[in-house]
């Protein structure tokens, strides 16, 4: 359903470091994805198809704080279209900050910033076929 918190980011200083406290201060599993210079963050228990196993918690994501990336903590929607939700976004006086983007064989996400100047994340699954 569209409209749902899905996904969480936390930029980093220290990859090493910030995966430790993770790991030690909440017992996070830390996995890194080869090729993208990010590391898949699992808070509960999974699926076989690593989506969360039961209600009311979410996974996320680490990567490197730079300056093309998200400077702080990063809360990810989901949207049936992200081209549609950032028009949408900018009609009601967010603005684009990054925009559809493939990640392959998983689905698409953006970047934007609400009114406030927060930096939120979009992402779209890829169509089921």
């Amino acid at each position: 359903m569209s409209g749902r918190i899905v996904h969480f980011e936390i930029p980093f200083d220290d990859g090493e470091r910030a995966r430790g406290f993770y790991r030690e201060a909440f017992g996070w599993n830390l996995t890194a994805i080869p090729g993208m210079n990010y590391t898949g963050v699992t808070t509960g228990p999974t699926s076989e198809q690593g989506m969360p196993a039961e209600p009311g918690f979410i996974n996320g994501g680490m990567f490197d704080r730079s300056d093309a990336a998200p400077k702080g903590p990063v809360i990810t929607v989901d949207v049936a279209s992200i081209d549609a939700a950032l028009e949408k976004i900018e009609q009601h006086g967010g603005a684009k900050l990054v925009g559809r983007t493939e990640i392959p064989q998983m689905g698409f996400y953006a970047y934007f910033t609400d009114t406030e100047g927060n930096v939120m994340g979009l992402w779209e699954n890829l169509p089921r076929g």
